[in-house]
């Protein structure tokens, strides 16, 4: 059983708002590309994220997640997402097809995913 102070727990349901964000939005971001490689990008992107999620949720129920089992999950995950999205195929794709709405939802993603990891090392050395 975890005890978490009040300082843990607010910045364990800051981070726990930020990953429902993201969930939704690379699911809402997968609905709305018309590439279905980027469709298969946002889906796995909100795959890992509910999996981190997952994790707070534990942590904030008093549950100490196994850390090896999320590992080698996440693995297991790469390891699909890497087969499934072959960039250099993207790329020649967005070359021939050039779509503004997408080039603005993957510009959307990254900075949603670089927020989010400055939050997280933030976090981590608040703890």
């Amino acid at each position: 059983m975890l005890n978490l102070n009040t300082k843990e727990k607010s910045l364990l349901e800051d981070a726990k708002e930020h990953e429902t964000l993201c969930v939704a939005k690379y699911k809402d971001h997968a609905e709305k590309t018309n590439c279905q490689e980027l469709k298969n990008l946002f889906n796995s992107l909100a795959s890992k994220e509910q999996q981190h999620l997952d994790t707070i949720n534990q942590i904030l129920n008093g549950t100490v997640p196994n850390i090896n089992q999320n590992a080698s999950q996440g693995q297991g995950n790469e390891q699909n997402t890497q087969s499934e999205f072959n960039l250099g195929n993207l790329q020649g794709q967005i070359q021939m097809n050039y779509n503004e709405g997408d080039k603005l939802l993957c510009q959307d993603a990254l900075s949603t995913e670089k927020y989010v990891s400055s939050t997280y090392n933030t976090s981590i050395f608040e703890f």
